[in-house]
């Protein structure tokens, strides 16, 4: 993946769990 914001480009705070992550990512 590349180096940049990735939480802003899945639209995720920061401070998001990585399940949240996950569930973006998956989007």
């Amino acid at each position: 993946m590349a180096k940049r914001d990735f939480y802003e480009v899945l639209g995720v705070a920061k401070n998001a769990s990585d399940e949240d992550i996950k569930k973006a990512y998956r989007k």
